[in-house]
């Protein structure tokens, strides 16, 4: 790795603390509306449309429409991502570079996972005031490569010429468009994938229901049950294995 990218990867603590991070962008992107500023679609909606023109809504949903696209492929390559390698290791505040998943998505792009966080800063970034679109999805993506370089790191420090090998064939984050490598042997487990993202679903139908109705509060309650969700797995991953030694 180019020794002028290792000076700006992510430290032990961004590592550990990753999801709440990223959360905290979010949370102070939505939060700048006590500024009074406007919702970033909306903006774009009245500079297409034109100030006062009835068609301001219609292309409010629009803009909001293609955000809930972004936010709903996030989860779902998120989802897949999370299928092949496991909600335990995706989750857990420890860097896991013991082995190297290379089947499924890590086939066309070799962060998957982080691909889907910069897709979702997208989507859910249209929600946000102008101020908090900008840093949004300046913010996402700036933590995201410093966690990807802390990773990257870890990998080839543990697995050596395999992962080399790896990195030369299959993109960083931007996916190809066709399998860099044969299909292995792994198998998903799709239900983990799917349970293990409820909070990015959640956050994806809950802004698919504001963008048809325009109505916050059912933001607040189907993204919240995601968390919810997310929440009690949480828990659940932490709590000592109650099997015998």
């Amino acid at each position: 790795m180019p020794r002028r990218l290792s000076d700006f990867r992510a430290t032990d603590f961004e590592f550990r603390a990753r999801f709440w991070i990223i959360g905290g962008i979010f949370w102070l992107g939505f939060s700048l509306y006590a500024a009074g500023d406007i919702n970033s679609s909306l903006s774009v909606a009245r500079w297409l449309a034109g100030a006062g023109s009835p068609d301001v809504n219609h292309y409010c949903r629009v803009i909001l429409g293609l955000g809930t696209a972004l936010a709903a492929a996030a989860a779902l390559i998120r989802s897949w991502a999370e299928a092949y390698l496991h909600s335990s290791v995706v989750h857990d505040a420890k860097m896991h570079s013991d082995q190297l998943t290379a089947d499924g998505p890590y086939r066309y792009v070799r962060n998957p996972l982080y691909l889907g966080t910069v897709l979702a800063a997208l989507g859910l970034g249209t929600m946000a005031s102008r101020l908090g679109f900008a840093i949004i999805v300046v913010g996402i993506p700036v933590i995201v490569y410093r966690l990807i370089l802390r990773e990257e790191a870890g990998l080839l420090a543990s697995q050596g010429e395999s992962y080399r090998e790896y990195f030369r064939a299959v993109p960083r984050l931007i996916p190809a468009l066709r399998p860099r490598l044969p299909v292995g042997e792994a198998r998903p487990d799709w239900v983990d994938g799917f349970t293990g993202e409820a909070f990015m679903w959640g956050m994806a139908f809950g802004m698919a229901a504001f963008t048809l109705t325009l109505r916050l509060v059912y933001w607040y309650v189907i993204a919240g049950a995601g968390f919810a969700v997310y929440a009690v797995q949480a828990v659940r991953r932490s709590a000592p294995s109650s099997r015998p030694l």
